[in-house]
């Protein structure tokens, strides 16, 4: 089973680095995204120059008219050539594929999973009035992009971690910018993790885009017009359908030669990616962005 699917996934890269089509695997699904991503890389100017992957099946089980169905995760590593500079880009991926007589029939990355919406008035306005004015501090953005690097394809067991892990993993990242928490323990204030609890924002994506738009002391950020505004550091929120429904959160780790953001982000982990995402099945038309600027805080408790 691997070594097939396996030859699916090589057969996609050599069409992305290569641009040898095969008619496989097309007729396997994730067609789009694949000429999605080849077309973004032409847009940069920026050349994939050799790729690796690494597969590992997490199950499989067999029907009674002999399909058989895989889960497994892929790890790609890009080499892009970047003008004279070079990078990795990599993507870990959960994937489900169908096989019959020896064949992939269809492969598909595994949807991400539902997470429970919280409004807006969820967010307690009052008790954020109420609470104290923290303590001043200077974000350290080289601190949040090690953070990133280090933990982008792994869980740091010194705080809870879910399935989807995308704020999460966002809010640990600006925690190891030394930025304060605040709010404890009302689960609709502030931003927070301690004793076994969180807040809403530090875990789920639209509730830290209200945050990070409403806050006005310690961890607070300038919503910015355009991703090149941003920086190492700074925080990109996705609405991929368009709906007002924030639902993923990236952190920007470098820029490419054209001042463009790269991303690190959990749940489908990724490390040095395109801050468009137009690679990903999660993307449509619709798609809407909310770019954030981390701020120093300078007010004094």
């Amino acid at each position: 089973m691997k070594e097939i699917i396996e030859q699916l996934l090589k057969a996609r890269l050599d069409y992305l680095i290569n641009g040898n089509d095969q008619r496989s695997w097309r007729d396997a699904g994730d067609a789009e995204v694949i000429e999605r991503k080849k077309k973004l890389f032409e847009k940069r100017g920026v050349k994939i120059v050799k790729a690796r992957m690494k597969t590992a099946i997490k199950d499989h089980w067999l029907e009674d008219d002999g399909t058989a169905h895989v889960n497994y995760q892929s790890h790609t590593a890009y080499l892009c050539k970047d003008g004279d500079d070079m990078y990795m880009e990599e993507q870990i991926e959960k994937r489900t594929a169908l096989l019959y007589d020896q064949m992939v029939v269809k492969d598909t990355e595994i949807p991400r999973p539902s997470v429970q919406p919280i409004s807006d008035d969820e967010y307690c306005a009052d008790a954020e009035k109420r609470e104290l004015l923290g303590r001043a501090f200077t974000y350290d953005r080289l601190s949040a992009v090690r953070y990133a690097e280090t933990f982008w394809n792994k869980r740091n067991s010194a705080y809870k971690n879910f399935e989807d892990n995308c704020t999460n993993f966002i809010s640990q990242c600006i925690r190891a910018g030394d930025a304060p928490m605040r709010g404890y323990p009302n689960r609709g204030a502030g931003w927070w993790m301690q004793n076994h609890s969180w807040s809403y924002s530090w875990t789920v994506a639209h509730s830290l885009r209200t945050f990070l738009k409403r806050s006005k002391t310690g961890l607070r950020a300038i919503q910015a017009g355009a991703a090149e505004e941003l920086t190492e550091g700074d925080v990109i929120c996705y609405d991929f359908n368009g709906d007002g429904r924030f639902d993923h959160v990236a952190i920007v780790t470098a820029k490419d030669k054209g001042n463009m953001p790269l991303v690190n982000a959990q749940t489908h982990d990724c490390r040095m990616r395109y801050w468009s995402y137009e690679d990903s099945p999660a993307y449509t038309p619709s798609i809407r962005y909310a770019f954030f600027h981390i701020a120093d805080d300078t007010t004094k408790a």
